[in-house]
This record gives structure tokens, C-alpha cells and sequence, in this order.
């Protein structure tokens, strides 16, 4: 395993982070989920991203006791706040109730004191930018956690959290955005003041919720049993990849893949972590063998050439607008 910095931070985060977003608590049993856990440890993988959102806040939960025993200074946990936990028209959003009942929340659920690092999930236009970000300091000053960060904020949001940030003196350090061969929404304007500011992106869905792995084939149903034939591990998400030009495009990079060495997934993600301002990659898996397949990724160098040509392949269906990054213009 490489490791790199939390963007400007001292933060050392492995390239390769493990995320339970649709499998803990939902999609597979507790003792697969331990299984992948335990696979990502042996790996190296150090870095755990969690949200209270996920399967209810059962994934807190189970990621708590997967990781329960281990030396918890040698490991990164992150969580999320933002959405829906509750049926309140409280248990939602940025404000400062929502944030300090979270945390504590996310703790209880976690088995842990502190989180390393605690991300807005999105940007809340129903509260003052003000009233999250202090509410967010007095949790870093209380101890419940070391660094700030954002999920699917535009560049002018994080600008303007990163300035609150250095006035109330607390590490706003990353930003936690979709990124892939496919989507690459945050190139235009999130990567460039993220890199003026010190930030770092934790990514999301490098291999574009599966489709990059090669497994789903024009003209030709899902394979059964796979995220887009299950309504609970987001079929919905993955949808919009399932177009028969983008599928084709997708099996035109599997010479590529074999050119450098790769499988498919490896490909994926060692694409989007030739990007300086990545620093982590998330990874999510319902087997072990996907966590001992995807981190072989870590450390790959992929020449100009190849780029090149991965680009040529995708860029008619790759989504680049900057407006994509978007979070629900109310609370939901």
C-alpha cells in the first residue's frame, strides 16, 4: 500500500480507502462485511469511510465492530453528516442541532471517541454557512474530531468554508466528490482551487458504480445478482452508465487494461489516482477478493500514452460540466 497526504494536511491517508456505502448493513450480511474489512487491514489498507446515512446508520454500526480491537492511532475513520437520520424535520441538514447530535451519534455507532475526519455530506442552503461551520469547530475543539471536510461542494463553497475555517481555526483539509474515467465534473473547477487551497479529494466511484469494471455488456441484460439488478445497492446510481455507446466505449479499454497489466477495476482506479490532488481512491467490495484485486492499484503508474488513449476511447460520453456538482436545493 502507498500512502499519501490529506491534501496540505500532516494527514497520511492510503491511496486505497475502503467505503461501506451500499454493502454494510444492506447488501451483504455482517460476517461478509467483516470478512472485507479484515481483507482490507491485511492489505494495508488504513483509511475507513463511513457515513451516518448508510443502510440507516446500520454501516456505522457493523464498520464499529469490524474494526473494534485494532490500534486505533494506526487507523483514518471518516464519517458524514447531512442526511436523513430520522423522520424530524431536525434529523437532517447543517445545522448546528443536527451536527452536535451526529457526532455523537456517529461515535456511539463507531465504538470510538474521535472520527479523524467529519465531512458535510452536502452543502445545506436551508442553513447560514456560519452557523455549520461553527457548530463544526466546536466539534474539532471538543476532541470528537481531527479534520473537516466536504462531500459534492462547488469550488465557490468550499472557498468560501475554507476562509471560515482558517477564522475559526479548524483543519478544513478535503473534499469528497465522484470521480472517474467517466465523470469528471470536479476537473474544470474543484480540482483547481482545491489545489490553491490545500485540499485533497477522497474520490468516490472511480470505477462509475461498476460499469468500468467490464462486467456489463451492450445489447445484453445485467449479470444477475449485480448493483444494477438491486433496487437496495443502487441501481439507480448506476443507470445512467448503462447506455450501449458508453458500454461499448467501456470494452474498447479492456486491451488497454491488458496492455498495462491490469484487470479492469485496477485500471479504474489507478486512473483517477494519477491525478496529483487525489488522495485517496474509495473503494467498496462485497467479497474479499475485490479488496485483494483493487489494491493492487495502489502505486500504478500509467505512461502519457496510455492516458491518451483512455481518453480518446471515453471523452464522447464523458460528463465534464462543472454545474453537475450539485447538492438538493432543500433539505430532504
Amino acid at each position: 500500500m502507498e500512502f499519501r497526504h490529506l491534501g496540505r494536511s500532516g494527514l497520511m491517508v492510503s491511496e486505497i480507502s475502503y467505503g461501506n456505502w451500499i454493502t454494510h448493513g444492506s447488501q451483504v450480511e455482517e460476517e461478509a462485511a467483516i470478512a472485507c474489512v479484515r481483507a482490507a487491514l491485511e492489505t494495508g489498507i488504513t483509511t475507513f469511510d463511513t457515513a451516518d446515512v448508510y443502510a440507516g446508520t446500520r454501516a456505522e454500526e457493523v464498520l464499529g465492530r469490524a474494526l473494534k480491537g485494532e490500534r486505533r492511532a494506526g487507523l483514518e475513520i471518516f464519517t458524514k453528516v447531512y442526511w436523513p437520520t430520522g423522520p424530524g424535520r431536525n434529523d437532517r441538514g447543517l445545522s448546528r442541532k443536527h451536527i452536535m447530535e451526529s457526532i455523537n451519534g456517529s461515535l456511539r455507532r463507531l465504538q470510538t471517541d474521535y472520527v479523524d475526519l467529519y465531512q458535510a455530506h452536502r452543502y445545506d442552503y436551508s442553513t447560514p454557512l456560519e452557523e455549520t461551520m461553527e457548530a463544526f469547530a466546536d466539534v474539532v475543539h471538543s476532541g470528537k474530531a481531527h479534520y473537516i471536510g466536504v462531500s459534492e461542494w462547488k469550488a465557490s463553497q468550499i472557498r468560501e468554508a475554507h476562509q471560515l475555517a482558517r477564522e475559526l481555526r479548524i483543519p478544513l483539509v478535503s473534499s469528497q466528490p465522484q470521480y472517474s474515467m467517466l465523470w469528471r465534473v470536479i476537473e474544470a473547477e474543484v480540482i483547481p482551487t482545491s489545489e490553491e487551497l490545500g485540499i485533497g479529494q477522497i474520490v468516490w466511484s472511480p470505477m462509475a458504480q461498476g460499469v468500468l469494471s467490464g462486467k456489463y455488456l451492450p445489447g445484453q441484460p445485467p449479470p444477475a445478482g449485480s448493483r444494477a439488478t438491486d433496487e437496495k445497492s443502487g441501481a439507480g446510481f448506476i443507470a445512467k452508465w448503462l447506455g450501449d455507446e458508453v458500454l461499448t466505449r467501456v470494452q474498447r479499454l479492456k486491451p488497454l487494461a491488458e496492455q498495462a497489466g491490469l484487470t479492469m477495476p485496477q485500471l479504474a482506479i489507478a486512473w483517477v489516482l494519477q491525478n496529483p490532488n487525489v488522495s485517496s481512491a474509495i473503494v467498496g467490495a462485497s467479497r474479499p477478493e475485490q479488496v485483494y484485486d483493487n489494491v493492487k492499484a495502489a502505486g500504478v503508474k500509467l505512461d502519457a500514452d496510455l492516458l491518451k488513449a483512455i481518453d480518446e476511447i471515453v471523452e464522447p460520453v464523458t460528463e465534464r460540466d462543472p454545474a453537475k456538482t450539485e447538492s438538493p436545493a432543500q433539505r430532504p
